[in-house]
Parts: C-alpha cells; sequence; structure tokens
C-alpha cells in the first residue's frame, strides 16, 4: 500500500485531509508527518509544509501541493528535486470570482464608509455612483482573473487587465509587459491583485504602485502575501493615499495574531478563504497522479520550474 504523508503547519486542515482520505482514497495509507510510517511515503501532500520535513522522507518522489499556489513550499527549503504538481478544482473560479465580486461592491457601494459610520452612531448617505464610473483593474489574466474580469465588465465596470504576456478579452481593456504598466494602473478606483508569486512581481503592491491610483482608491490582495509591501501599504492608508485594502492571503499563514494588520485601520482580513480547493477534489488529484506516478505516467498539473507555477 502506497504512503501519503501530509505535511503542514494547520493542524485542523491535516485533521480534515485525513478523514478526506479515508473517505475518497482507502486504498492509500495515509501518515502525518511525526508517524514512523513517514518515512515510507513517496509523495508528499503539502500545504505551508514544515521547514525540514520533506529533506526528512528518503523515499520520497512527488510533492504535490493542496492548492492551486505552490509558493507555499518554500517554507521547507529542505525539499529535494522531485515533481511538483498542484490542485486545479473546477470550482475555483467560482468561489474566487464570488470573493471578488463581493470585495468591489465593498468599495463601489461604499459599504466600508458605511461599516465605520455604525461604530460611530452616523446616519449617512453616499452618493451613488453606477458600476460604469468606477474604474477596476485586475492584474494577472490567467484561468482566474480572466474570469473574474469578465464577470466585472459584465455587471457593468470599467475594467481594464494587466498581464505579462498578451490577452484579449471582450469589455476588458487589456495590456501586457512592464512598458504599459503605469498606464494600465492610472486612477484606478480598486486594484484586484491575481498575479503568481515570481522574483517580477514580488512587493509589487508597493507605494510606487499605489501612487499611480486614483487618491482613495482601494487594493484587493489575492494573489500572495509577499506581493505587498506592509510598510508602504501601513503609509498610504495613513495619508489617505489608500482608503482600504481587503487581504485574504499572507507571508504567515495563520496570520500571527500579534501582526499590526489585524488592527491597522483600513484592512479587512479574512483568512485564505477567497476560494479553496474541495477536500474531495483534493484527495482525487493527489490519489490519480500518486497512482499515475507509480505506473510511470504523464503527471497532471505538474508545476514549471522555471516560472514558478
Amino acid at each position: 500500500m502506497t504512503t501519503i504523508v501530509l505535511l503542514s503547519r494547520d493542524t485542523v486542515l491535516l485533521g480534515q485531509l485525513q478523514k478526506a482520505f479515508a473517505e475518497h482514497a482507502p486504498a492509500l495509507k495515509v501518515a502525518l508527518a511525526d508517524a514512523p510510517e513517514a518515512a515510507e511515503a513517496e509523495v508528499a501532500a503539502c500545504w505551508y509544509p514544515p521547514a525540514g520535513s520533506l529533506g526528512r522522507l528518503p523515499r520520497l518522489r512527488l510533492v504535490h501541493s493542496v492548492a492551486a499556489g505552490v509558493d507555499h513550499l518554500s517554507t521547507d527549503p529542505s525539499a529535494p528535486l522531485v515533481p511538483v504538481c498542484r490542485v486545479v478544482d473546477p470550482d475555483h473560479r467560482r468561489g474566487m470570482t464570488e470573493y471578488v465580486r463581493w470585495a468591489v461592491l465593498h468599495y463601489h457601494r461604499d459599504f466600508d464608509r458605511v461599516n465605520a459610520q455604525q461604530r460611530q452612531n452616523l446616519w449617512l448617505r453616499h452618493p451613488q455612483r453606477p458600476a460604469s464610473q468606477f474604474k477596476v483593474g485586475v492584474m494577472g489574466l490567467g484561468s482566474l482573473g480572466s474570469a473574474i474580469a469578465a464577470d466585472l465588465a459584465s455587471a457593468g465596470y470599467d475594467v481594464r487587465g494587466w498581464s505579462r504576456s498578451a490577452r484579449q478579452l471582450p469589455g476588458v481593456a487589456c495590456s501586457h509587459g512592464d512598458s504599459s504598466f503605469n498606464q494600465f494602473l492610472d486612477r484606478l478606483d480598486l486594484l484586484i491583485n491575481l498575479l503568481p508569486l515570481t522574483e517580477a512581481t514580488h512587493g509589487i503592491l508597493c507605494q510606487k504602485t499605489f501612487s499611480k491610483l486614483a487618491p482613495g482608491a482601494a487594493i484587493v490582495n489575492g494573489g500572495r502575501g509577499q506581493h505587498v509591501l506592509i510598510d508602504d501599504l501601513q503609509q498610504a492608508l495613513t495619508s489617505g493615499q489608500l482608503r482600504g485594502a481587503v487581504l485574504d492571503v499572507f507571508e504567515h499563514e495563520p496570520l500571527p495574531a500579534e501582526h499590526p494588520l489585524w488592527q491597522m485601520p483600513g484592512v479587512v482580513v479574512t483568512p485564505h478563504m477567497a476560494s479553496a480547493a474541495a477536500h474531495d477534489c483534493i484527495v482525487r488529484q493527489v490519489a490519480d497522479n500518486t497512482r499515475r506516478l507509480l505506473a510511470g505516467e504523464a503527471l497532471n498539473n505538474l508545476v514549471d520550474p522555471s516560472q514558478g507555477y
């Protein structure tokens, strides 16, 4: 019986995945890192694996992210050079689209300001403007970003999209490459980040970027925590350059209780919940790639190391 080891700092998730594997892939032996049988594992299913955990697996042949992203694997630099795969949930786009649609409405309809007013017992209506007058930019036009940009355009928003390579989407003003970045940002009311984390995109949500947006703009980060320079964000919020930020991803997760983002005025913290693969989907894809690995077949959703996704 093939052994899969589950590696994560999230103990709740570990318990949930154990239960899901038992239900949907009972033929596989599943172990946690501290179990003796973990040393037999040829596959590691991971979400922020503890440092050194992958390096202690002498028979490891495949590292499998339990999410669409793989940058969280960098928490364990001991990983050997083996193939890395990720999970692609067909419902992932729907969940992310719903989350971003809520975040856009949060600022377009001034719910952030109304929430602040309630704490002051203040009754004040804000002028309502049509979606066509609310400029939204989407950074990253992959599977998720394209779906979100198209959804917002169909709702009547003035939508721009930016990506590293050229894309065309109906109703979306698309641009690409470094030369068009400032023009893409120019006076946006809301900036949505869905870029993959690479050397080029690390820290892209910074003062230089914020300064190009409309005064009092907002940002939504559904990419990765390392896309945001926290000090720059705080400065932009304090100065009024930004009115707010919805953040769903963080460099260290769970977000430590003492982290300043919890109490930073204007920041909405959500616990990496924008969209997550269903547990049965994770199990089925990890199990299928385990079968493919053992049979010498091509792996699904294999990560290109040169791209990082």
